[in-house]
């Protein structure tokens, strides 16, 4: 007896640690997919989708600056979505080294002045459903103007987002436009450094044009927390000290022309 039990007690406890391990390992695959990519055949929740730099271009002289990086998708099942992403992402940077050897060998030419250029990117969202990608430029001469575009990726379905596949139909402009106006209007009244070209803001005798209505396809994207977010460039609806801005839509003044709450929470 005194030998069945002390078995008995050798088989619990390693029983007992043995479901220890599975639960600490099932804990660690959940809460790593990276851990969960190199077990194999453990489940990851999600798909793995990152952001990288496939090239760089740089140029570090007196009066001539450039660091530009090319970024590169990573992990799409969806290999036209990712190469025609990456193509697009190359051509524009290879486009915007090119223009600045050229300003910079004019410039040379004419011992003229300083100019630089920036580029990168920047992980918006990273969860389960989303992934967005901010792009910028920064380009200073005279002075620095930036510009943004985003991308937003549907992991889940492999499919790419934009403005108009997220509404029932084209009512989302006069919609968001509205909310982004009274947005700007209350900013206003809160702080009196801001100012955004709205119809009150502008003179009209001096022929400047106020913000009206975003563009069908505006450049937008998602929020970790759902929400979607409106971006304009430098200059696009404020004075340049203002930089690019970005206006966070409530869901409760877009909910009735959303095509549902699918990506917008």
């Amino acid at each position: 007896m005194k030998s069945r039990k002390n078995g008995f007690s050798k088989g619990v406890t390693v029983a007992a640690s043995t479901a220890l391990i599975f639960g600490l390992l099932t804990v660690g695959v959940n809460t790593s997919p990276v851990l969960a990519q190199n077990l194999g055949e453990a489940p990851v929740v999600g798909k793995i989708v990152k952001v990288l730099t496939f090239r760089e271009y740089k140029i570090d002289e007196e009066k001539f600056a450039a660091d530009i990086k090319v970024p590169e998708i990573k992990g799409l099942e969806n290999k036209d979505l990712e190469n025609g992403l990456n193509e697009k992402y190359l051509e524009e940077n290879k486009k915007l080294y090119a223009d600045f050897i050229k300003e910079m060998e004019d410039l040379k030419k004419q011992n003229g002045g300083n100019i630089a250029v920036d580029s990168g990117y920047e992980v918006k969202t990273d969860n389960e459903k989303i992934f967005s990608v901010s792009r910028y430029i920064t380009q200073i001469a005279a002075s620095a103007t930036t510009t943004l575009n985003h991308d937003t990726i549907d992991k889940q379905k492999q499919i790419l987002l934009t403005l108009p596949s997220l509404f029932k139909d084209e009512g989302y402009v006069e919609v968001i436009s509205k909310n982004i106006i009274s947005q700007m209007r209350d900013q206003m009244k809160k702080d009196e450094g801001k100012v955004y070209w709205t119809k009150e803001q502008v003179d009209e005798s001096l022929d400047m044009d106020y913000f009206k209505k975003i563009k069908k396809d505006q450049d937008f994207y998602i929020n970790p927390e759902g929400k979607l977010v409106i971006s304009f460039n430098e200059y696009e609806v404020a004075p340049g000290y203002m930089g690019t801005v970005e206006f966070v839509i409530p869901t409760k003044a877009i909910q009735d022309v959303l095509v549902g709450n699918e990506y917008i929470k």
